[in-house]
């Protein structure tokens, strides 16, 4: 039989290789809580502002193109920042990684509230990216770090609802505040909480760093950004193609090109302990295949969360109230289902939580499908539910399994290119479900449809393509090797 590179590795894990710190049930319980609710206050932030664009670009006088950039900006910050974590992850230790994360959000945020034009708003959200892009692999790698290795589903079970919830509950959070207050009180009502953190987490966080000295390369950091940056923004603008084709053709060659060189860089740095980012990771066949299934996984999230208020609002006359309060069951469900899965995964491994996970997600996707404009707000609630419940499972299942099969001294390096990962599919995600329905409906009211028919018309085609990936990832799921960890 064939050998896979799964194989042919050492174990992943032992309880002998790794020995998380002997920590109090109290304090282990703080570090996971502060590092949890931080991540999941950033990643709520992330797509907070989603249903409130209308309001911020009628105040602050701009186009829906430039209004678009307050997301924009936010994903290219993290997919520039997120690839150096892996080096900041062994430089500085987490409480100082904490403490500048946490701070810079709090700039980032009280800049926003007092923002007096867009430009400002802009740099704002920059600045909120930056703390964001370091918490996510910060607490995945506490996780891996700190928690006995018969627990960690159970962690990653929590930690799954914190970066699925979020963005699943953003605009629903987002759409009541507006629609009571201004889009300003979405900030105001954050920058209280993001010190109540801070501060729990300078009370908890206080564990022996293992950070070292290590060289920067300069050089790696330069592609790495050009890379991923100008690989988000070419993924961004192809909604726009027929505007500005070459700069959409220049983003991808040069990003492309950057990409090699930087992976080609990495390799050689890596035989020399010099690397910003450790590819070893990739060797792993779990691992590949769990970052191909969570690129899927968070694409059809992020693409269905923006295209569903743009549908329902124009399309169905919903308000954005009840289209914030449609999501929210899904969320909720995440919620539950999230910590019972996770133990479930500790006795029994990755394939009784992954492939019921990618299962329920092609479902829902399909479901969505059979949608049009005369369909009721409950069954839009349904199938968001059986969606939600899906993407649970695999956050779950995906995140444990995944970085299971990676070295400890490599678990910031892991999570760096996970995180990278979630981002990158998350923005392909939103790109094509958006420009199919743009494209399609256009063509459909320029023959004369009405709106309603025009973007069901385009979300249709577009539900079919996220139902078509979703079902790729069911076919990957099969190929997750269950790893023992206990």
């Amino acid at each position: 039989m064939a050998q896979t590179a799964d194989d042919t590795m050492s174990p992943p894990e032992t309880p002998t290789r790794q020995a998380p710190p002997t920590l109090p049930t109290k304090q282990l319980t703080g570090i996971i809580g502060a590092l949890a609710l931080a991540a999941f206050m950033m990643i709520l932030n992330e797509t907070a502002l989603s249903v409130a664009l209308p309001a911020v670009m009628a105040d602050l006088s701009v186009s829906a193109a430039a209004g678009q950039w307050l997301t924009t900006g936010f994903l290219l910050t993290m997919s520039v920042v997120i690839p150096t974590t892996g080096y900041l992850l062994q430089r500085f230790s987490s409480r100082s990684l904490f403490i500048f994360a946490l701070s810079s959000f709090i700039v980032g945020t009280v800049l926003a509230i007092f923002a007096p034009s867009f430009a400002v708003l802009l740099v704002a959200r920059i600045i909120q990216a930056i703390g964001t892009a370091i918490v996510l692999p910060l607490l995945m790698t506490t996780t891996l770090s700190l928690v006995p290795i018969h627990k960690r589903g159970a962690i990653m079970g929590l930690n799954a609802i914190v970066i699925s919830v979020g963005p699943a509950i953003g605009p629903t959070v987002s759409g009541a505040i507006v629609n009571a207050f201004t889009w300003h009180y979405i900030f105001i009502m954050m920058a209280p909480l993001a010190v109540i953190i801070l501060v729990l987490g300078l009370i908890f966080i206080k564990v022996p760093s293992q950070a070292r000295k290590i060289p920067l390369d300069v050089l790696s950091v330069v592609l790495s950004a050009l890379a991923f940056g100008l690989l988000v923004y070419g993924i961004s603008t192809l909604e726009h193609l027929g505007e500005n084709v070459a700069l959409t053709v220049g983003c991808f060659v040069v990003g492309l090109t950057a990409l090699g060189l930087f992976i080609k860089r990495q390799v050689r740095l890596t035989r020399e302990g010099k690397e910003l980012l450790n590819l070893t990771p990739f060797m792993s066949r779990t691992f590949t295949f769990s970052l191909l299934m969570i690129m899927i996984a968070f694409g059809t999230l992020l693409g269905t969360i923006v295209m569903l208020p743009i549908i329902l609002e124009s399309g169905s006359g919903f308000s954005t109230l009840s289209i914030g309060m449609m999501l929210l069951p899904g969320g909720l469900a995440q919620a539950i289902v999230s910590p019972i899965f996770g133990r479930i995964y500790d006795r029994f491994g990755p394939r009784p939580v992954l492939i019921p996970g990618a299962a329920m997600l092609a479902a829902g996707q399909w479901m969505y499908v059979t949608v049009d404009s005369d369909t009721a707000l409950w069954m839009f609630m349904l199938n968001h539910v059986v969606f939600s419940i899906g993407l649970a499972l695999l956050m779950t299942g995906l995140m444990s399994s995944a970085l299971s099969t990676v070295e400890p001294r490599l678990y910031g390096h892991g999570s760096a290119i996970f995180n990278t990962g979630q981002q990158l599919g998350g923005a392909i995600g939103t790109t094509i479900f958006v420009t199919v329905m743009s494209l399609l409906s256009t063509a459909k009211l320029e023959a004369g449809s009405d709106l309603a028919h025009a973007l069901f018309s385009g979300a249709h085609v577009s539900f079919i393509i996220g139902a078509v990936l979703a079902t790729i990832g069911l076919g990957i799921s099969f190929f997750v090797k269950v790893h023992k960890t206990h």
